[in-house]
């Protein structure tokens, strides 16, 4: 009697060998697994060490301007308003700019700032004039407060040459000093610091660059109280 339910023969030697076979590779997954789990150094690439970040900061010591500056009484009730700082092309970043030759900009790879200098600069300018005691308040902008008179800055240059020895950090920042009412330029000028560095590194850079803006912070309190005296 022939049954119409169809039987499917395999060959005796496949299933022999599947069962040789699959423990093998249970056994390399289940190994690769744990290997992933745990962190196996020759599977993964090692771990890159984080980067050093650095801040751009004055000490925070009073400002005594020159002596050209020092007989300007501060007037009642003037209050400066801070705009924040502009940057010139290739330094509005946070990365740390060198140079070896002109007109090349390169960075360090694994040592940046913790903000752009010019965010970095807008509450350290605030807080200088504040302290030097000219206005009646400086205030950063934009604000609710009143203004007679209002700075804008621009970076114009921050950066660490190599192609002198020692290295220098070269910080360039233009500023204007404007009449709000009036949208009159009431004076202009370009700071310009060089410092050199202690080591021949990102790190003597950031120390450069920071005592290079406390000098440039004590001649833009001098020159925003000149030239506030006239306005």
């Amino acid at each position: 009697m022939n049954s119409n339910n169809t039987v499917c023969h395999a060959p005796r030697g496949l299933f022999v060998r599947f069962a040789t076979v699959t423990p093998i590779v249970a056994a390399f997954t289940s190994a690769l697994a744990m290997c992933l789990l745990g962190g196996c150094s020759p599977l993964l690439p090692p771990a890159l060490p984080p980067d050093n970040i650095y801040l751009l900061e004055a000490r925070m010591a009073p400002i005594s301007p020159p002596d050209d500056a020092r007989s300007v009484q501060p007037k009642n009730g003037l209050v400066l308003a801070v705009s924040m700082p502009r940057a010139r092309a290739g330094y509005d970043t946070a990365q740390m700019v060198w140079v070896q030759q002109a007109h090349e900009l390169k960075v360090y790879s694994r040592n940046r700032w913790a903000d752009t200098p010019a965010r970095m600069l807008a509450p350290q300018l605030a807080q200088a004039l504040e302290r030097s005691g000219i206005f009646n308040a400086v205030v950063q902008a934009p604000s609710a407060a009143s203004a007679m008179l209002r700075l804008d800055t621009e970076l114009i240059r921050l950066q660490q040459d190599f192609s002198v020895r020692p290295s220098r950090v070269q910080f360039t920042l233009s500023a204007q000093l404007i009449d709000i009412g009036t949208r009159r330029v009431i004076a202009s000028a370009e700071f310009d610091e060089t410092e050199n560095a202690v080591t021949e590194d990102a790190y003597g850079g950031v120390r450069a660059a920071n005592v290079a803006l406390e000098r440039l912070l004590a001649r833009l309190a001098a020159f925003c109280a000149k030239h506030a005296s006239a306005s």
